[in-house]
């Protein structure tokens, strides 16, 4: 039986590969910050089917001790600080976590376990103002945000470590990835939000957006640059990728996206829609939810993902949009039925 461990367990991707990996037979290893394991998360429905080891991606004696605990033979790298805009207040953690806590993994895999395969998240963020689109594992990086700053260095000490060290790490290039478990600060998840609020005819929300008002207030929902596109799929079918990397018999770095590019206001439009509203007559952009850079048009060319992993995404944009607004309907049906 292999044997693997993922790091960010409890977030969206984690708790997907988790299920991806356990229908594989495989025995699945979680590391988490033990606060953050015992509230609710994405994976708590699998909490009787994993093995934990509880640590911080920023201290080194957690990361070597949960490799040493766990002796994987895979290992998956998604514990970060993942929220770009707000990488603006939290540069400094951001680098500590996305980039040191990387660096942290590589060093206890070489002098612990160096017949392990790692799996790395890098992201499209990485682009930024991207100099070339489509974008594949050629384009130059120009980053535009601390997240991105820091995903830029753990990505070239990725290919760092397996040259000087001939670790097996492969790197994902991954652009948007989305589902109906995404935390509520997420760009898409607030837009699925307020199609279920417009759904539901609640006004004024219960949750707060970052500037602490309601994510909907007096029945609008207040955005940042409507013009926006991104590459956007689907996190279930993304995770899929990791795993094949891993099963190649050498490393290497692979962009993951659709390939496909969706405004803001596509999104929007496919949230709305998904309950028989007009978005525009319910979003509005506000300047102060604005980032001080916008990364320019990301969007992935895939193919070679295609060609040396077999790999294409499955689900749809708008499919995607339907069940995160759908998710996100039944959640306040609840939350309004138990008064919680």
């Amino acid at each position: 039986m292999k044997r693997a461990l993922i790091t960010g367990i409890t977030g969206q991707d984690g708790s997907f590969l988790a299920e991806l990996l356990l229908d594989k037979g495989y025995e699945v290893w979680g590391m988490a910050r033990h606060d953050s394991w015992v509230r609710p998360h994405c994976a708590s429905h699998l909490a009787k089917r994993l093995k934990m080891v509880f640590g911080d991606m920023s201290e080194g004696i957690d990361i070597a001790t949960a490799v040493i605990d766990s002796q994987p033979d895979e290992i998956y790298n998604l514990a970060s600080q993942s929220r770009p805009g707000e990488s603006w207040a939290r540069a400094a953690e951001t680098l500590l976590v996305n980039g040191a806590g990387a660096i942290r993994l590589f060093e206890a895999v070489r002098h612990h376990r160096p017949e392990c395969r790692v799996y790395h998240a890098s992201s499209s963020e990485m682009f930024g103002q991207a100099l070339e689109s489509p974008q594949d594992e050629g384009t130059p990086f120009n980053p535009v945000n601390p997240y991105a700053a820091a995903k830029v260095y753990a990505h070239h000490m990725v290919r760092i470590y397996r040259g000087s060290y001939k670790l097996y790490i492969a790197s994902g290039l991954l652009f948007n990835h989305e589902s109906e478990r995404r935390p509520i600060h997420f760009l898409t998840q607030k837009v699925a939000y307020g199609a279920a609020c417009a759904a539901l005819g609640i006004e004024d929300s219960p949750d707060l957006n970052e500037t602490g008002r309601p994510i909907v207030q007096r029945g609008k929902l207040a955005l940042g640059n409507l013009d926006i596109s991104r590459d956007w799929g689907y996190a279930g079918d993304f995770v899929e990728a990791m795993w094949l990397m891993l099963q190649r018999d050498r490393p290497d770095d692979y962009v993951i996206g659709t390939g496909k590019l969706h405004t803001l206001r596509d999104l929007c439009a496919a949230a709305y829609g998904a309950v028989g509203h007009d978005w525009r007559q319910s979003v509005v952009s506000d300047p102060a939810l604005v980032r001080p850079l916008e990364p320019g048009q990301l969007l992935a060319n895939p193919a070679k993902a295609r060609q040396e992993l077999g790999w294409t995404p499955k689900v749809a944009f708008d499919e995607m949009v339907r069940r995160m607004v759908h998710a996100q309907v039944e959640r306040l049906r609840e939350r309004a039925e138990t008064g919680a």
